[in-house]
């Protein structure tokens, strides 16, 4: 029986230990020598001009090395191209100090640096700044007749499908009928960890840079780019990342800043950014959306119509896929679909965990069950009687789906036939109780990506990717993958991330990684294992001479023979016997397109809500979630489940509190701190289930994973309005769910 088989098992985090006795280091925590502080400055308007840095009167101050601004900044490089990164959408990327204009509120206008930390802060607060103020826009509801079909989105952005059958006949004849728009405001991402660069001077241009990143090698194609620096020069490491969930796919204005004060004062930066600077960048972007849904006589959709617009900034094009998931998730041959960006002082919107999923599905969710309470028909059932066997956006079956057992287990698991349809009929005292639900679907995609592994003889594997782990798991089940295909114990094995130097990875993002990652990590593992095998048959007396892979298997810390595990050879031998101190050997995974491209691949899932909400004060209590989820092969149900519950309590942040509140007068963000941008704390969370549906795929990569990062977000605030509805009667459509809203 074997001991290694690791995959499946909820195997505890390989890198708890570093994180909770403090052993493990971020970005803004390595110490190295002669390091100065920078602190950033940012603009107080909206719009307008600098007209004069008083940089003069700060540099008097004794211990001030330097105040960098557009009117001392070098010439870099020219072109849109080198500062583009891998995740970049359409337009024209923001350049941090490039020139006197002034994009959007709180943009960096200047860094000071200084000695210390304290100084810098000091002297920033100092710097006097001129400038010259112009009328700015910051407020989506102006431009309801401005938006515009965004031509060049980033990298995995899908235009809607066209139209297909008769939409807008189909739905004037329909037998019921709803039509409402759907709001959700600006949201932020607040990881724990602000954004941070510490970057090590090493002397004639050479860098090593510790970043806040969900992609090293992003960020070194970043600044090599536009500083003008070799990839041997330029090393970018994130070994531990305190939160990302998007906020870290491009490269931050921070690392741009400290990487110009080291190579300008030749010693080694750091540059840290407050919690209020936080919200000066990338976030969910305010949406509106109008959807038209009908049926036929039988229940079944007649017709789908979904328009989204949302804000992007002046200068890009930030696009998301919004609307797509309408044309996909339900069968319907009346579908049309829309989709608009409209530009603002903003800075540009950027991909937030579930980006525009999280967004579209809870307006078709809300209106799912809108529609079904009109037609009288119960929301499960009438979810399963549009239930879409292929992807009709892309005509192609799916690779695997398995939703309507997460309806039937989910329904099952938390009760669902206690259930009386009728608003307002169920109380527990003076709560009045409410039961909602909502379905959701994520792509599942795997990208090339390439690692390394390394057997010494002592029989002690180590395998490495420039990867990154947000706190997904990433080290535990690229270590599990690589246990279980080498036939080792987990502690003989470690895998190392986060460093240019290791072979090339994807950003962490879009649930891809650990199907991308690990494939790779089983490529090269079974790389080794054949290179073991040949060695293991050059042995006096080998059993395995002759054998092939197919018919070898490793576990226990051996080779055997599949059909005769008895003959055998310990693998810490091999080594001791070849001579060989070690075997080393790197190789990729790349997506099988002549089978994944005949598909669609995605993950879905099926939310169960229950809410209390007190009937005298408004407010929503969200007693009870059960979230069923299909995602392929649950590599760890350990770190799985913590995604998912991680995803649940954002889904009901995003419910009941997370807001980011613009002053137009201002065009500011008002609440950028934590005290004000409102998300759950212990009290507001209570039962949570996950479950796990069974669902096997041989099409979407070899390990047959899915991701869950992304699922479980999904339907989670479309559930929790539902539950809203039936515990009070009135629906609510505009995001999130304040108490004022109730009352």
């Amino acid at each position: 029986m074997s001991t290694t088989n690791y995959i499946g098992k909820p195997t505890s985090r390989v890198d708890g230990p570093a994180k909770v006795t403090g052993a493990a280091t971020y970005a803004a925590e390595f110490h190295v020598p002669n390091m100065a502080y920078g602190w950033v400055v940012s603009s107080p308007i909206a719009k307008g001009k600098i007209t004069k840095v008083h940089s003069d009167e700060v540099l008097a101050i004794p211990g001030v090395l330097e105040v960098f601004s557009h009117e001392n900044v070098p010439s870099l490089a020219w072109f849109d191209r080198n500062y583009k990164d891998d995740v970049a959408p359409g337009g024209s990327p923001f350049r941090p100090l490039h020139d006197n204009e002034i994009k959007f509120s709180q943009q960096p206008i200047a860094l000071v640096v200084a000695e210390t930390l304290e100084l810098a802060r000091y002297a920033s607060s100092a710097l006097r700044i001129d400038y010259e103020e112009t009328a700015h826009d910051t407020d989506l509801e102006t431009k309801r007749d401005e938006g515009f079909e965004p031509g060049n989105g980033k990298s995995g952005w899908m235009p809607p499908p066209p139209p297909r059958g008769n939409p807008d006949k189909a739905w004037a004849e329909a037998e019921h009928r709803i039509e409402h728009e759907y709001v959700h405001g600006t949201q932020h991402h607040n990881p724990m960890e602000m954004f941070g660069a510490t970057v090590e001077w090493r002397g004639d241009k050479k860098l090593t840079v510790y970043d806040k990143t969900q992609g090293v090698v992003n960020v070194q194609n970043y600044l090599t780019k536009i500083f003008g620096l070799s990839k041997d020069d330029c090393r970018v490491i994130n070994q531990y990342m305190g939160g990302g969930f998007g906020s870290g796919l491009r490269p931050q204005y921070s690392v741009f800043l400290a990487v110009l004060a080291s190579l300008e004062l030749k010693r080694s930066v750091r540059v840290t950014l407050t919690r209020q600077q936080m919200f000066s960048f990338g976030h969910r972007p305010h949406t509106l959306q109008y959807v038209k849904l009908g049926t036929n006589p039988d229940g079944t959709l007649a017709a789908i119509q979904h328009h989204a617009l949302h804000e992007t900034s002046q200068f890009e094009e930030y696009t998301e896929n919004v609307v797509n998931w309408s044309g996909m998730l339900y069968q319907c041959e009346n579908v049309k679909l829309g989709y608009q960006l409209a530009k603002l002082d903003v800075f540009t919107p950027q991909d937030m965990r579930a980006p525009g999923a999280a967004t579209g599905s809870f307006a078709l969710e809300v209106a799912m069950d809108e529609l079904a309470a009109a037609a009288g028909i119960d929301p499960i059932d009438f979810r399963i009687r549009n239930y879409a066997q292929e992807d009709q956006n892309a005509g192609k079956p799916f690779s695997s789906k398995r939703l309507r057992d997460c309806y039937h287990q989910g329904a099952a698991k938390f009760g669902w036939e206690k259930r009386n349809p009728q608003p307002r009929s169920m109380r527990n005292g003076n709560r009045l109780v409410g039961y909602g639900m909502a379905g959701g679907v994520w792509d599942a995609t795997q990208k090339k990506a390439a690692a390394k592994a390394t057997l010494t003889a002592d029989g002690k594997l180590q395998v490495s990717s420039a990867t990154a782990d947000i706190g997904t798991g990433t080290y535990t089940i690229m270590t599990q993958i690589a246990a279980e295909t080498l036939g080792l114990p987990l502690e003989a094995v470690s895998f190392k991330l986060g460093d240019t130097d290791m072979p090339e990875a994807p950003v962490q993002g879009g649930s891809w990684t650990a199907a991308s990652v690990g494939s790779a990590v089983k490529n090269v593992c079974e790389a080794i294992g054949e290179k073991l095998l040949k060695l293991a048959q050059k042995m006096e007396g080998s059993p395995l001479k002759g054998a092939s892979m197919d018919e070898v298997e490793f576990v226990n810390g051996q080779i055997r023979l599949r059909q005769d595990p008895d003959n055998a050879v310990v693998i810490r031998d091999v080594l001791q016997a070849s001579g060989e101190t070690k075997l080393e050997t790197d190789t990729s995974a790349t997506p099988n397109m002549l089978k994944q491209g005949t598909h669609s691949m995605h993950s879905h899932n099926a939310v169960f809500v229950e809410v209390e909400v007190d009937e005298e004060f408004g407010t929503v209590h969200v007693t009870r979630v059960l979230n069923a989820v299909a995602a392929g092969r649950i590599l760890n149900p350990k770190t799985a489940r913590s995604q998912v519950l991680g995803s649940i309590v954002w889904g009901i942040s995003m419910a009941l509190m997370e807001e980011t509140i613009m002053d137009h007068q201002f065009g500011r963000y008002m609440n950028h701190n934590y005290s004000e941008y409102h998300i759950p704390v212990q009290a507001d969370i209570h039962d949570i289930e996950v479950l796990f549906v069974e669902e096997e795929d041989d099409v979407v990569n070899p390990l047959g994973v899915k991701g869950v990062g992304e699922i479980g977000l999904l339907g989670v605030a479309a559930a929790i309005t539902n539950a809203v509805y039936h515990a009070t009667g009135k629906r609510v459509r505009d995001l999130p769910i304040y108490l004022d809203k109730l009352l």
